[in-house]
């Protein structure tokens, strides 16, 4: 870990989030949030950067991941709320807010809820969530087949049984197989094993996607428009996630742009940092 960045264990909806804290005190709000299976590390390109522009920088371990405290539920406005304290521990409102996968599911559902707290919303290889709930409903079969592992989860026990044997082996070789070559180093592998590592993590981490389901099989829909500006940076190579959501996602947006990356895959962050960096940069300036 880099000398300037503070660790901070920050309570929040009665939990503990372990935070990685840098940039001046005084500066504008960025909080960056990670998604699955990742933790902070996943900001490492962007955190630097964003300090140096004179931004201060929050990025949490999310709840389950990590440092970050294990204890549940896992549904989405539970994980909502959490970051709301976040806000409310930086001492600023609005904040920009910006999330990748997971992250920007949660991104997505806070700047809909309290879109008073968000100055601009970057979000990042995630649909919005109507958009999502519907192609997992059936609306949309590409979709549908990419999301296999979604469906897996919900088994008990055996996806944390598989992910886990062989010091993480299918994790790793899911990294590296869905990313860019060269994306992931060995280091960047050993730290994310060490962070799968951590007591109840993995559960923990599944957990998100078995409470996902459960809210798509009550029926409920995120009949919800984002008022905050903004922006969508997607990498086309993405195996997880389909590319028509993200053109489909700027119809729930007030205020919306669509950035792709024809060569860049669901770690568009990690990818193309300079490229991304740009982007942030530009945008929330």
């Amino acid at each position: 870990m880099n000398a300037p960045y503070k660790e901070r264990f920050i309570s929040t909806n009665g939990i503990k989030l372990h935070t990685i804290v840098t940039g001046p005190e005084d500066g504008p709000v960025v909080i960056l949030l990670h998604g699955f299976p990742s933790f902070w590390l996943s900001w490492r390109y962007q955190i630097p950067v964003l300090a140096e522009a004179g931004y201060r920088v929050i990025v949490p371990d999310q709840r389950g991941y990590n440092l970050s405290d294990k204890d549940g539920p896992y549904d989405i406005d539970t994980l909502v709320d959490d970051v709301f304290g976040l806000i409310q521990w930086s001492g600023q409102e609005p904040v920009y807010l910006v999330g990748h996968d997971w992250g920007a599911a949660v991104a997505w559902m806070v700047a809909a809820k309290h879109p008073e707290l968000i100055q601009k919303l970057v979000i990042l290889n995630v649909p919005h969530p109507v958009v999502m709930t519907r192609a997992l409903k059936g609306k949309n079969f590409s979709q549908i087949l990419k999301s296999w592992y979604i469906l897996f989860f919900q088994i008990p026990k055996l996806p944390e049984w598989l992910l886990s044997m062989g010091n993480y082996q299918n994790l790793k070789r899911m990294m590296r197989s869905s990313a860019n070559e060269g994306t992931f180093s060995d280091e960047d592998l050993q730290q994310l094993v060490q962070a799968w590592s951590q007591p109840g993590a993995l559960s923990a981490m599944i957990g998100w996607y078995r409470a996902l389901m459960r809210r798509v099989r009550s029926g409920a829909d995120f009949d919800i428009r984002i008022e905050p500006p903004t922006l969508i940076l997607w990498g086309e190579l993405d195996i997880a996630l389909d590319f028509a959501g993200a053109k489909e996602s700027l119809n729930w947006t007030d205020d919306g742009r669509l950035v792709s990356y024809p060569q860049a895959s669901h770690w568009v962050q990690e990818d193309l940092p300079d490229e991304v960096n740009q982007e942030l940069l530009g945008f929330l300036a």
